[in-house]
């Protein structure tokens, strides 16, 4: 989807105003006021649309598209099925989810029907045909949205037996699945598949590599749904674009191959402003790596189809955006290359579970409340950027996020069972390269790493062995990779690599894994610099013994200065081929990786987004030809002369970059 404008709008949910026509009229004076020129129809409609089976009502929809389009505001369409009917749980119970305990659910809630279902299939087929048939050569529609947030699972006997089909086709055979699982661990090899039951609390829980193919096939189940869905849409509406609002840091599908199926990427944003253990900067580095993760998924411009004007009911504490903020968070998803700014909700609902959840337009209508004024405010500002919107990023520095190593991380037993802390793991190295000012893209074990000059590996337990050969081809090309502990452990099953590790990585590090050595909350060892490295630091969470190579070993960087293994490496540096290979053996402090990136991103010739020093709390995003300067600060700061107000935004427009370092 190419635009010319930057969207600015959200989920407006009219079914719940039918009775109020006043309200609908108001609903679009207001919407004119904000500048909003989209919104999001029909995500939990389906009750409306089909209020009972085989019985539809469009007219209601189609005269809020047309009437909307009249004044400006185009469609993004919603198919339903995030949000069953009543009658369709009762007539057919086995559209509700079995629980791990195989407790089939009451109906209830939302998100939560079973996607293996060929009924449920069948009848989200029709409604979905129903509206593709009404509304899909429909100019005032711009793009599809399939479902609501997908995720969940379902154990009922659908599920169990769609499992053991999609194992049979990735195993063929018993043998390879009870090999590729070390089922004689325990002695649980299987001589029949229907013996193959979904990990439950009270059931099988000990086969990780059985764990780790259920996550592979409850996402695999979760995006077929999806492309049905696409497709039964696609059959009227041929030219139709589609995408589905992903969720932050979602760990139940790989977003990677949810991306391949969709045109657009967009999530839902709800950033915890203002909590008592964060600052804004801190917030907003770990808001910036999301976006800069949803990019990634296409590397391309993205949508925020979700974000809250003020404040969420869902989180511990519903604190409400401080003056600024709500700016301040729009522009920076423009920044990381957002090409939408949309909200949840249009309208407060007036009932139910999100009735406290902010909105544009509250509970009182008044277009002088704080949240509408910022809105317009910010519907305004995109108004004035429009040339910001299809730019795209220049390609810097990629750091590796592979969500099936995640799962096999995160199922292993040990070596600390209190948390390794992944997202914590890669903000280390994203935040230090964001202050920094470098581009930072996503990418997953199956990416292509061409055009970067920095490829960080963080954590990276389950690698597969393409993906190690590929890290050594991209260093001897001229590349410079970053590698952390606890890398190259297990295959793609989840069984320990034989031999010295990290796997495939042992020659381009130049040294070994020799042991690991979990850490306590609160434990450090300390580590001391070399006369070749200048930098010191505390290691954390888990400290990684290695013994250089015999021939054509690493030159240490820091040496551990305590316990048994002082003296071994604690970050190392080796040459391989035209490019340098960087290890670090534990998590250090953030003083260490600001130091250590200032390094490696000058060695590697990377420029900042902009090219003097920033004060403190000051990001600055690339864009295309654009940087944002953004102010985190709760006061003012000086650059170059200008004053950035707090929680403010500068755009300052460069010279056009070459269009082959793009991404």
């Amino acid at each position: 989807m190419q635009l010319d404008k930057l969207l600015h709008g959200g989920d407006y949910n009219p079914e719940q105003w039918l009775d109020r026509p006043d309200i609908l009229t108001k609903d679009v004076e207001l919407m004119e006021k904000a500048h909003v020129n989209v919104v999001t129809l029909g995500v939990f409609s389906w009750s409306t649309i089909e209020p009972q089976e085989g019985e539809f009502h469009l007219d209601w929809l189609a005269d809020i598209i047309h009437n909307l389009y009249a004044h400006g505001i185009s469609t993004i369409l919603a198919t339903p099925s995030a949000a069953r009917p009543a009658w369709l749980a009762r007539k057919y119970p086995e559209v509700r989810r079995v629980r791990g305990d195989r407790v089939r659910e009451l109906y209830n809630r939302r998100q939560n029907h079973c996607y293996t279902s060929p009924i449920y299939r069948e009848k989200v087929a029709i409604i979905d045909r129903k509206l593709a048939e009404r509304f899909g050569d429909d100019p005032a529609v711009i793009l599809w949205h399939i479902g609501n947030e997908f995720g969940g699972e379902c154990h009922c006997e659908l599920c169990q037996n769609a499992f053991r089909t999609w194992l049979q086709k990735r195993y063929g055979s018993l043998d390879a699945l009870n090999k590729a699982w070390n089922a004689t661990f325990w002695s649980h090899n299987y001589t029949e598949w229907s013996q193959i039951e979904s990990p439950a609390p009270h059931g099988e829980n000990a086969v990780q590599g059985l764990a780790l193919d259920w996550k592979r096939f409850v996402s695999y189940q979760s995006i077929d749904f999806y492309k049905w869905e696409r497709d039964c849409v696609r059959e009227l509406a041929p030219k139709a674009e589609f995408t589905v609002n992903m969720m932050y840091r979602f760990n139940d599908i790989n977003y990677f191959d949810f991306a391949k199926e969709i045109d657009v990427a967009s999530w839902d944003n709800y950033p915890t402003w203002h909590k008592p253990t964060e600052t804004i900067e801190e917030t907003a580095l770990d808001t910036a790596m999301m976006h800069d993760l949803y990019y990634s998924l296409k590397g391309k411009p993205f949508l925020m189809m979700e974000s809250s004007p003020s404040f969420t009911n869902w989180q511990p504490v519903s604190k409400q955006k401080r003056p600024g903020i709500a700016e301040l968070s729009a522009l920076q998803a423009v920044a990381h290359g957002a090409d939408s700014v949309c909200y949840f909700q249009w309208r407060a609902s007036r009932g139910a579970e999100e009735k406290l959840h902010g909105a544009v337009v509250g509970h009182d209508g008044r277009e002088d409340a704080r949240p509408f004024r910022e809105t317009a405010e910010v519907g305004e500002t995109l108004e004035q950027m429009a040339f910001v919107a299809d730019t795209r990023r220049v390609k810097q520095a990629a750091i590796v996020h592979d969500w099936e190593n995640k799962w096999a991380l995160e199922g292993s037993c040990g070596p600390r069972n209190c948390g390794l802390g992944y997202w914590k793991e890669l903000a280390c190295h994203y935040n230090a390269l964001a202050r920094r000012g470098i581009t930072v893209d996503f990418v997953n074990q199956e990416s292509d790493l061409t055009g970067y000059s920095l490829v960080i590996v963080p954590m990276q337990y389950l690698l597969r062995n393409k993906f190690a050969q590929a890290l050594c081809d991209y260093t001897a090309q001229g590349g410079t990779v970053v590698v952390t502990y606890w890398t190259g452990v297990v295959d793609e099953s989840d069984l320990c690599y034989l031999g010295d590790t990290p796997y495939g990585l042992t020659d381009l590090l130049g040294l070994r894994r020799e042991e690991i050595d979990a850490l306590y909350d609160g434990e450090t060892c300390h580590c001391a610099a070399t006369d070749d490295g200048a930098m010191e630091a505390d290691g954390s969470i888990l400290c990684e013994v290695a013994a250089l190579n015999d021939t054509d070993p690493a030159t240490p960087l820091m040496l551990y200065a305590e316990d048994y293994y002082a003296g071994c490496p604690a970050a190392a540096v080796h040459a391989f081929g035209k490019g340098q290979a960087y290890y670090l053996a534990s998590r250090f402090n953030a003083d260490f990786y600001n130091d250590f990136y200032a390094q490696v991103c000058e060695k590697a010739g990377l420029q900042p987004a902009w090219p003097e020093q920033l004060p403190a709390g000051v990001l600055a995003t690339r864009r295309g030809d654009f940087v944002f300067m953004q102010n985190c600060n709760d006061h003012s700061v000086d650059i170059d002369g200008v004053e950035l107000e707090k929680y403010s935004t500068r755009l300052v427009q460069l010279e056009p970059v070459d269009e082959d370092d793009e991404s």
